[in-house]
């Protein structure tokens, strides 16, 4: 074997656990050159523009590589080196082919009957790995190794970084999200949680943070929402929204829903966004908060496919480039480009060129890993509080409204209770429809019942240069009680049920939302059996319109909406403060949106 070559038993056992004197990362290298060669090399290996000399061209062992975008110009460039330098496997050199795929889109084309096109893949975590033995088989894939590390953090842009205290001042997850998430001079975002490995780590430590009960559910919900109104496709595009809302932006004036100043991504990330903008000047680039909850990290495993047909010489092959990825050289590349070594010390010098500074614990010991349960239920969390309602929210406005709400300075049930609502509309997207109805006896002729704003996206324009979120803004703020009015429930709730099933919108989470202060008062009406027994009728399981009945103060019948709310699918709350109408509403969005989900 040629001077380059490692012995071919080093492979043989290799877990890509190398000793750690060849595992040491540096970034002492001119990173600019590096990242150059490097991203050039992927390309041309891409293209096939690379070639071997003669001697090696007969007995390659070609071994097809796919790898996340951010590690495949490293891997690249390694692959690269074991052509210019005749590396062998078994007396064969290495003809390795690195091609960039998101990660979850690989992970998406495993299934039972799915041949890869590949025989070696190194996605950024293990979660990918994990969807794909649960939709092809765990004999499908094995990880051998890891390649790299690198830990989720928030980067942050200079104004705001100082703003929040940074580096002096650290936070944890939940504290990090609540502080950014709300603040409109800094506007948290991230990648989307479906197809990042880095913001769904990042959004289940922040559940895991916020601790465990209905309460803190139903805040990580609200930033989830909040989120989605800031979110990016990939980690790809999630750092490309960062530094619109610096200093020199403000003052032109430019103003974006769709730019951050805050973003969860990887130090690896931040590293290459701070290269990038090095010529720019210190003040471009991004500050890193690390949570002093602990990191979560993506870990890149090196898994073999062993469905792709490998033969035993590829098997080799594969397992003596991971033994490559982990040598001296090697090393330097991956470092070269912000990633860590596996399982190692990490030198100061990474995290400085990655915005991060004593005292944020960067150097600490990393987060647990999140169960396999813990990043499924973050991300049906996630699917159903970020998925488009269509939602009729239908508002007792009986003469009891008007009742003081003791505590509350002065004001009445209505007053609470419309400030609640616009809180809750304020939570929802462009993409969701709300309607809204108000109720009492004989409110619209014989009707109980006004149809006050029609259900439509909120984004939807409205005369005068509105919107659909303008107008019902206005509607909440002009409820008002009805002198003498009494409670006409049962007709009302039905007449609003039959509306909403019929207007069923496939692809949004359907729902009737009531809010009622008494029980029935309208002898006239029809009994709450009937009720009952014709919603249920109305009722279909593959179309479900769920009843979310809120009993707002003491007169309220609470055993009465449990049982409408129940005939529907629905549940039924009972709040004594309507100000609590905002957290119900999400929380029982959340609840049913994850039990429809589930079943």
């Amino acid at each position: 074997m040629g001077r380059h070559s490692l012995p071919d038993d080093a492979a043989h056992g290799s877990t890509g656990s190398a000793p750690a004197s060849a595992r040491r990362r540096t970034v002492a290298l001119a990173t600019a050159l590096v990242l150059a060669v490097a991203g050039g090399t992927a390309v041309a290996v891409q293209r096939g523009l690379l070639s071997f000399g003669h001697s090696c061209a007969a007995t390659a062992v070609r071994l097809d590589l796919v790898a996340s975008p951010d590690v495949a110009p490293a891997v690249a460039a390694v692959a690269e080196r074991a052509r210019e330098q005749k590396i062998t496997s078994d007396g064969s050199c290495m003809d390795v082919r690195v091609t960039a795929r998101d990660s979850y889109k690989v992970a998406a084309s495993f299934t039972s009957r799915s041949r890869p096109d590949f025989a070696v893949w190194i996605p950024d975590a293990s979660m990918w790995v994990d969807r794909a033995k649960d939709a092809a088989g765990s004999a499908t894939v094995v990880t051998a190794g890891h390649v790299a590390d690198s830990p989720v953090a928030l980067g942050v842009v200079p104004a705001s970084a100082k703003a929040l205290g940074w580096p002096q001042k650290t936070y944890t997850w939940a504290e990090l999200a609540t502080a950014t998430a709300g603040d409109d001079k800094v506007r948290l975002g991230t990648a989307d949680p479906a197809h990042s490995a880095t913001g769904l780590l990042a959004l289940s430590c922040i559940g895991k943070s916020a601790g465990r009960g209905a309460e803190a559910g139903t805040r990580t919900a609200a930033l989830a929402k909040v989120l989605s109104q800031r979110v990016s496709d990939g980690d790809g595009q999630v750092a490309g929204t960062l530094g619109a809302l610096d200093t020199a932006n403000s003052r032109k004036g430019n103003s974006s829903s769709h730019t951050s100043g805050a973003v969860v991504l990887s130090e690896q990330a931040a590293f290459a966004y701070n290269a990038g903008h090095h010529a720019q000047g210190a003040d471009q680039g991004v500050r890193l908060f690390y949570p002093k909850d602990g990191a979560p990290q993506l870990d890149y495993p090196y898994t073999m496919v062993r469905e792709s047909g490998m033969s035993t010489d590829e098997s080799r092959a594969a397992m003596r480039f991971l033994t490559l990825l982990g040598d001296s050289e090697s090393a330097r590349v991956l470092a070269a480009r912000g990633f860590r070594a596996p399982g190692q010390p990490v030198a100061d010098a990474l995290p400085s060129a990655a915005g991060g500074s004593s005292p944020q614990p960067y150097a600490s010991a990393s987060a647990d890993p999140p169960s396999a349960q813990e990043l499924q239920d973050a991300l049906g969390m996630w699917t159903i509080t970020v998925q488009s309602a269509r939602l009729t929210t239908v508002v007792d406005a009986s003469g009891s409204m008007a009742a003081t709400v003791p505590g509350s300075g002065g004001r009445s049930r209505m007053d609470v209770t419309k400030a609640s609502l616009l809180q809750a509309l304020a939570q929802f997207t462009a993409e969701d429809e709300i309607g809204l109805w108000d109720f009492a006896t004989h409110l619209d002729g014989s009707r109980d019942y006004r149809r006050l704003v029609p259900t439509a996206r909120l984004g939807d324009p409205s005369p005068g240069g509105r919107t659909q979120r303008d107008k019902l803004s206005a509607a909440f703020a002009a409820l008002r009680p009805v002198p003498d009015g009494a409670t006409g429930l049962f007709d009302t709730t039905l007449a609003a049920y039959k509306e909403a099933t019929s207007t069923y919108a496939s692809g949004k989470f359907n729902a009737v939302v009531l809010l009622t202060d008494g029980a029935n008062e309208d002898p006239g009406s029809i009994s709450r059996a009937d009720l009952v027994a014709q919603l249920q009728k109305l009722t279909d399981p593959s179309k479900p319109v769920p009843l979310i009945a809120i009993a707002v103060g003491p007169q309220a019948d609470a055993d009465e909406v449990r049982e409408i709310a129940r005939a529907t699918g629905g549940v039924g709350y009972q709040v004594t403060d309507p100000a609590d109408i905002q957290a119900v509403i999400l929380q029982a969005i959340m609840a049913l949106g994850q039990a429809q989900h589930h079943g």
